[in-house]
């Protein structure tokens, strides 16, 4: 298996007795997810997508990537939520955040649309002068007000540098598969189109062509990706709790949400496991979070932030626990240099590999919060592959279910979301809210 769960340093605050005392909850959640009998059942499509895809649609993404791979040096991808987070994450985790900085025979990636500033927009047209681009816009309706106004600015700046038939060329768009305003404008407008599962929710879709093209115009080997995520759900088909990592993770941190631990910390111990971080937020905040439940997903990146927040996890409230991601094969053998003047007295680590240094600062972290009265769940991840990321993207997304189920919640809508949009279109004076917009203005 290429992820597996260690519960060395939890068992002091969970025992095994009451793993087995909560199985029965975890049993009921797995067969309310696999017989497909609770709420949000409509949307379970990522349970067997690694194996049962569209192979047609498949093949034209990556006879796409490879036409954006030669036909432009930059690739604009348009989407906010599930509809970026995803495919960001799996770039810089398996290329690098500084991705774009590097040389490389693929095409720079910009994400757009996920957010409402104009700066943002400006400094991303700005880098597309001089040169060829193309984008990918990624939303169901084509109505989500941040990646249609981005769509809007860069179909018109490809109109006027390509004309409307050159530009033509250099859209691709993923959206719904038969409806919607954007599938309707893409059709007449003669885009080449993806697929939007109806039954694979925005934050599950990053193993749809929603993630799988701009993974795949970067260079990364979908077949190893979803070979990956394969592995996965072959492996944690076992049925016994403490044998199926995915379980026994959905098992303790539910364990702890009913102790009190309100918050989960994800934390990585390398800068490209950032993105991923934030795809992993996202998950397990808009599943869980619902019906005045769930646990708040937070994420560091240490040893960067136990210089800003180790205090407080270390010595603050007791109310989180922590999940590390430990990469166990090291990809640099930087080590530390030796200095003959010592002057800030290190030479105890010359020749040491930096990837040891991290080791050890990781091994002492999860020693001091462990004695601090946090909890921690360490996940091993074999190495930093695409096979290995496709394994972890699974089992997080299967664990999600399970754990939303036995928290009581439906772990496949979002309802919530949908209030800021109502306030904002009514602020901003949309048709049809008017009456909304007069009471909103009357409590600014």
């Amino acid at each position: 298996m290429a992820l597996k769960l260690s519960d060395k340093f939890i068992k002091s605050f969970v025992s095994d007795d009451e793993i087995k005392a909560i199985t029965p909850d975890v049993n009921a959640a797995v067969a309310t997810l696999r017989n497909r009998t609770g709420a949000g059942s409509e949307m379970l499509g990522w349970m067997d997508l690694p194996v049962n895809y569209d192979k047609e649609e498949y093949a034209r993404i990556k006879a796409a990537a490879k036409k954006i791979q030669s036909s432009c040096d930059l690739f604009i991808v348009i989407g906010i939520g599930g509809s970026y987070l995803g495919a960001r994450a799996v770039v810089e985790f398996l290329k690098s955040p500084r991705y774009n900085l590097m040389k490389k025979d693929t095409p720079d990636i910009y994400f757009s649309g996920c957010n409402i500033s104009g700066g943002d927009l400006d400094e991303i047209l700005a880098l597309c002068e001089g040169r060829d681009v193309c984008i990918n816009v990624i939303s169901k309706s084509g109505t989500t007000t941040e990646p249609a106004v981005a769509f809007r600015y860069f179909r018109a700046m490809l109109e006027k540098k390509y004309g409307v038939d050159g530009a033509r060329e250099r859209i691709f768009v993923t959206t719904d598969k038969a409806r919607g305003t954007l599938k309707k404008f893409a059709d007449e407008a003669g885009f080449e189109t993806f697929v939007v599962p109806d039954d694979v929710g925005g934050r599950f879709s990053v193993l749809t062509a929603v993630g799988l093209l701009p993974i795949a115009v970067a260079g990364i080997e979908l077949d190893e990706l979803m070979g990956g995520a394969a592995d996965a759900r072959k492996a944690l088909s076992e049925p016994d709790v403490m044998k199926n990592d995915a379980y026994k993770y959905a098992a303790i941190r539910n364990i702890l949400y009913r102790k009190g631990k309100a918050v989960e910390i994800f934390v990585g111990y390398e800068p490209y496991e950032q993105m991923f971080c934030e795809w992993w937020k996202q998950l397990y905040g808009e599943s869980e979070g619902k019906d005045g439940k769930g646990l708040y997903p937070s994420s560091v990146i240490f040893s960067t932030d136990l210089h800003s927040l180790g205090q407080y996890v270390q010595s603050g409230m007791r109310t989180m626990f922590e999940t590390v991601l430990d990469v166990e094969t090291p990809d640099s053998n930087a080590a530390v240099p030796y200095d003959p003047a010592n002057i800030d007295g290190l030479n105890f680590l010359a020749d040491m590999k930096m990837s040891e240094v991290n080791r050890m600062a990781m091994n002492g972290t999860l020693l001091a919060h462990v004695d601090g009265g946090v909890p921690n769940i360490v996940l091993r991840l074999k190495d930093r592959s695409a096979r290995s990321l496709g394994y972890m993207i699974y089992f997080f997304e299967l664990a999600c279910g399970v754990s939303g189920y036995m928290l009581g919640v439906n772990p496949f809508d979002q309802p919530g979301v949908e209030a800021y949009k109502k306030n904002m279109f009514a602020l901003l004076g949309k048709p049809g809210y008017e009456e909304m917009t007069e009471q909103l203005r009357a409590r600014l």
